[in-house]
């Protein structure tokens, strides 16, 4: 049997009255994906909000760590591209769970074609307030000053921020010339010929572009309404919706 390498990004699991049932949904889809997957790949915001605490775990998504746990005993590479919600993941997640993260955009090689990898946003083009926002969460100090806050105000100070701010659904399209995560790519591109894939979240778009004879920018969409995935057999990428799971 091939190996197939799998992609996903934008869950956003503990937002929305029917984050359960997505966490189900969600792990229904790991367990369908286990018997040929070499890889798991989660561009970011998987969850909506998480901060790991020294000593504390925040409730919740105990079937979706369960299952990552379970990938990751197997022999399955389980990789997490942190996005702008799930920003601050330590050490618990990699230590207990097996997960591979990353805190920044990478290239790397599968079966012979270059990928780059983000969850996509800071790459370019944010607003200042957004950039303001970004450096403050970033912040190691102002990660420690937010850790002294009672989990029981902090968490849900955080969450209710966390689910203002979240994108339901898929975000309209605004064109080849006015995506910048299309612009950044074809840019990356003029001094990096050699990528074959660059592969995003956090547009909350299914996109499957050409930039090149050789380079296509895909956007995985979300898992919010949509449930899309890419899938990567050695050759080819394909975006995928999740109709075959319940």
């Amino acid at each position: 049997m091939s190996k197939k390498i799998y992609f996903i990004s934008d869950a956003h699991l503990g937002a929305g009255k029917d984050s359960k049932e997505r966490e189900q949904k969600l792990v229904r889809w790991l367990d369908f994906i286990k018997h040929d997957a070499l890889a798991v790949y989660m561009l970011g915001d998987m969850i909506d909000f998480w901060f790991e605490y020294k000593k504390v775990v925040p409730r919740g998504f105990n079937r979706f760590f369960g299952k990552l746990a379970e990938l990751t005993d197997s022999g399955i590479e389980v990789h997490w591209f942190i996005g702008n919600h799930d920003i601050w993941i330590f050490d618990y997640i990699p230590n207990e769970l097996g997960v591979i993260v990353h805190k920044q955009a990478k290239e790397i090689v599968l079966f012979g074609k270059k990928f780059f990898l983000a969850h996509g946003d800071g790459l370019v083009g944010d607003f200042l307030s957004y950039r303001m926002t970004r450096i403050v969460f970033h912040n190691r100090v102002c990660q420690k000053l937010f850790a002294c806050i009672h989990p029981r105000w902090a968490v849900e100070l955080a969450q209710v921020w966390s689910n203002h701010h979240s994108r339901f659904g898929e975000s309209p399209y605004l064109g080849e010339e006015n995506e910048y995560l299309i612009t950044f790519s074809k840019d990356y591109l003029k001094t990096n010929p050699s990528v074959n894939f660059f592969v995003f979240g956090h547009r909350h778009i299914v996109l499957d572009l050409p930039i090149a004879k050789n380079a296509r920018v895909i956007i995985l969409g979300n898992w919010i309404k949509r449930f899309s995935y890419g899938v990567f057999d050695g050759e080819n990428l394909t975006l995928k919706d999740c109709y075959e799971i319940n």
